[in-house]
């Protein structure tokens, strides 16, 4: 089966997304080609949840995440941002591999298995590359290798193999540095995954109460130097040194905190839905 067919390259308005993350560099599949992509859709697109807040489902097809994340200026959580770009990659002709992992966030106990990510393979090495995972997310990709350490801008990433055991198969761990030491993000192994994976993993996210995006807020921004991030009514700016600003936001200044510090710009409706649930 054509890749196109799986991840909808043919679909996508290349023009259109390219032109909403500001790329206008070499279109080849290289190395750095991914670079630049991984980077500039990272700066132009947020993190976000806000569908799932206003009592909207997430839709995952090409033609909704074309008409959310880049028509309308919006930002979306891993599968969508994730599906977006694998798009664009697919239609560039790099050969893409969906991946799923269990978010650690510092802690061993076992998650279930529902972030998704994407594997590249150039020049018979495999590569990771990953735009949705929110503020403490890969700002470039990461070669798949055992015990690799990327500076990007002002934070590091690793990723070591672990042994499989009885209670986790997931073999790779994505880490970054804290300031006291090393901190897990995520553990993920390498069997392919698909859109129609995503789907299900989407419908208990979206939806489970247990899930973390359905009873709170959660916008991410990741940079070069600072980490933004608004869950629930605290926003928050995180340095790499470890020193953290947080402060309480009100309903009615969140349309322009969203709009300054995580470039999205609400609708008059979404706003208010928006203010309604922060109130709560």
């Amino acid at each position: 089966m054509p890749t196109n067919a799986v991840w909808g390259g043919d679909q996508l308005d290349l023009e259109a997304y390219l032109a909403r993350i500001g790329y206008e560099g070499d279109r080849r599949p290289t190395l750095e080609t991914l670079r630049a992509l991984h980077a500039a859709h990272l700066c132009s697109i947020a993190f976000e949840n806000l569908e799932i807040v206003v009592g909207r489902p997430v839709l995952l097809d090409l033609e909704s995440l074309q008409a959310k994340m880049v028509e309308q200026g919006r930002g979306g959580y891993c599968y969508e941002q994730n599906l977006l770009y694998a798009a664009a990659l697919d239609r560039l002709g790099f050969r893409i591999s969906g991946l799923c992992a269990r978010t650690r966030m510092g802690e061993r106990r076992i998650r279930p298995a529902t972030h998704a990510l994407l594997k590249v393979e150039l020049d018979g090495a495999d590569w990771i590359t990953d735009v949705g995972f929110g503020a403490e997310g890969l700002l470039e990709p990461l070669p798949l290798r055992d015990g690799v350490e990327s500076h990007q801008g002002e934070w590091t990433f690793g990723l070591i193999h672990e042994k499989e055991t009885e209670t986790a198969s997931e073999a790779w761990v994505l880490r970054t540095r804290h300031a006291d030491d090393w901190f897990d993000l995520y553990a993920f192994g390498t069997e392919r995954r698909f859109p129609v994976d995503y789907a299900v993993f989407n419908h208990y996210i979206s939806t489970h109460p247990r899930s973390p995006f359905t009873g709170q807020m959660v916008v991410q921004r990741p940079s070069r130097d600072l980490r933004r991030t608004l869950i629930g009514r605290e926003y928050a700016v995180t340095r790499p040194d470890g020193t953290r600003e947080a402060r309480e936001v009100s309903p009615q200044e969140l349309p322009d905190l969203l709009a300054a510090e995580f470039g999205l710009t609400l609708s008059a409706a979404d706003a208010q839905a928006l203010a309604t649930f922060h109130e709560r």
